[in-house]
């Protein structure tokens, strides 16, 4: 298996309210995870740092997350773990109060595959070289595409297409939404919303697919396409590739 993150400010922000991570417990297994932070006086930093720092601590120190059902109880009891660190921080910074953060999260074993979110940052698969999403955005604008009362093409230009209905630090219960993935497939992406606002699925597709290129050219050259779109938010990307044959 080949693996490679990066996190860029991009070319409007002048600092960096993202978080991202891979990393792989003592069984071999692994977790890749996307924060994208949001408040003032760089709280979005705070908020993300916290939620990535904690769960990549988390996940180093247990031998394995144990089977599917164990997975989603561990996955679940994280983010609440997060979550609480957030509001602790918040009670005790003044400044800071209102800061939150998107998550998504990927738990990878032999045995199976999970994706977890929060929030506008986005999980998908790679299978027989088309991209699909597998997470839903927690968005004022997601809802009402929901209900029927935007179209999705009216919903890309919304005024208020990043208002966020779920993040970590807004709500004192949080509710991680999970996904269980099929193993069979050549790859997994993560990434904050500074991607997808920037480039198409369709044009993240086709660099990832692209076999002359290393999987950390890959992420790069995303980086830079969304940089030469404009680059109007932090972007943060977590790939992870499978080489042959199934995820071992």
């Amino acid at each position: 298996m080949r693996s490679f993150y990066l996190t860029d400010s991009g070319k409007v922000r002048d600092h960096n309210e993202d978080s991202v991570t891979i990393i792989k417990n003592k069984n071999g297994e692994c977790l890749m995870a996307v924060a994208d932070g949001m408040g003032g006086h760089k709280a979005g930093e705070v908020a993300s740092s916290i939620a990535i720092s904690h769960l990549g601590k988390r996940f180093a120190d247990i031998s394995s997350v144990g089977n599917k059902e164990d997975a989603i109880n561990w996955l679940k009891d994280s983010v609440n773990e997060v979550n609480a660190l957030i509001f602790k921080y918040t009670n005790e910074h003044e400044e800071s109060v209102g800061m939150g953060t998107t998550l998504v999260t990927a738990l990878i074993t032999k045995e199976f595959i999970l994706i977890g979110n929060i929030g506008d940052s986005s999980g998908f698969v790679l299978k027989d070289s088309k991209l699909i999403k597998i997470t839903q955005d927690h968005t004022l604008v997601n809802l009402l595409v929901k209900s029927g009362e935007l179209t999705e093409e009216e919903a890309k230009h919304h005024p208020k297409k990043n208002v966020l209905m779920k993040a970590l630090g807004a709500n004192e219960i949080v509710e991680l939404d999970i996904f269980d993935v099929d193993t069979s497939l050549d790859g997994i992406l993560l990434c904050s919303d500074g991607l997808t606002n920037m480039l198409t699925f369709e044009q993240i597709e086709k660099v990832l697919i692209d076999e002359e290129l290393e999987i950390e050219d890959k992420v790069i050259k995303l980086i830079r396409k969304s940089n030469a779109r404009g680059g109007l938010d932090n972007i943060s990307i977590a790939y992870f590739e499978r080489e042959s044959g199934d995820f071992e």
